[in-house]
């Protein structure tokens, strides 16, 4: 029987991969958004039933609100009730080392649900930097942040969405908690190098205290609250809380992740970072 499996956020940095992943693996992935042909909302409940219509599985990623522990709660029960078999959350590494057990209410919820759950912890991902909030300032050759000369074991969402896609498609993997980094430590001042090298333009990484990071961000539009968001995660960096490795794509795929290196080179070539051709 073909496996019918949900997307949740299907078009974001680790769903769109996800989907892609999980339809390589002969199985049929349901993308699901609030503007897509399956429409999700954690807001609007509504949403949820006809979105879990004939699927065995889901990939969850939450609001990443404070009424997101509650959310995943609900919708896992309801998921439970309608059938499906096997629930896997994206959390993050940064919560369970240095956010504490508050932080991991969201995954408590999973837990309590009585679903069949997989949760997944990953790094920062490598993709942050041409596909989200940090391409800007690589465009503009001057990136400033508050991480100071921490570092951090960078993951290719690629390794994430596989991972995901096995643990939605294959048994043995329920009840886990799979903490995913690549496969070395770099600053990010070590990334900046190496995209500047890679490009061959001049780019900077300049240090700036938490209080400048947060002025430069909410005067480039940043709402002040997730600027604060950033810092306190910058600061973690900063502080080498995250200066370790994690194993789990080697347990769950019997590989090394990809190394950043790689990424930096093969994302160099597409000319994202080429501010003319972004213009």
């Amino acid at each position: 029987m073909t496996q019918h499996v949900l997307v949740l956020g299907g078009t974001g940095k680790t769903g769109r991969r996800v989907v892609e992943h999980v339809r390589r693996r002969g199985a049929a992935a349901k993308p699901a958004s609030r503007s897509g042909e399956t429409r999700f909302d954690w807001n609007d409940r509504t949403t949820w039933a006809p979105a879990l219509d004939g699927v065995t599985a889901a990939y969850l990623v939450d609001s990443e609100s404070p009424e997101a522990p509650e959310q995943v709660g609900a919708f896992a029960r309801l998921a439970v009730d309608r059938g499906v078999s096997r629930l896997v959350l994206l959390s993050a590494r940064d919560w369970a080392v240095s956010g504490g057990e508050p932080a991991l209410a969201t995954e408590r919820a999973l837990r309590e649900s009585g679903a069949a759950w997989t949760i997944l912890r990953p790094t920062w991902f490598v993709q942050n930097f041409a596909e989200a909030f940090l391409l800007q300032p690589i465009l503009d050759g001057r990136i400033a942040q508050a991480t100071g000369d921490g570092q951090d074991p960078f993951i290719d969402a690629e390794d994430i969405a596989e991972v995901a896609a096995v643990a939605l498609t294959e048994d043995g993997h329920e009840g886990q908690i799979y903490e995913l980094s690549g496969p070395r430590l770099i600053s990010w001042r070590d990334i900046v190098r190496e995209i500047a090298e890679a490009t061959g333009r001049d780019i900077a990484y300049v240090p700036v205290s938490k209080e400048e990071f947060v002025a430069n961000a909410v005067a480039g539009g940043l709402p002040e609250e997730v600027a604060n968001v950033f810092v306190t995660l910058h600061g973690w960096i900063a502080e080498g809380r995250n200066e370790h490795l994690s194993d789990g794509v080697r347990r769950v795929l019997g590989r090394e992740p990809r190394d950043v290196g790689e990424y930096i080179k093969e994302t160099a070539a597409t000319g994202v970072w080429n501010p003319e051709a972004n213009r």
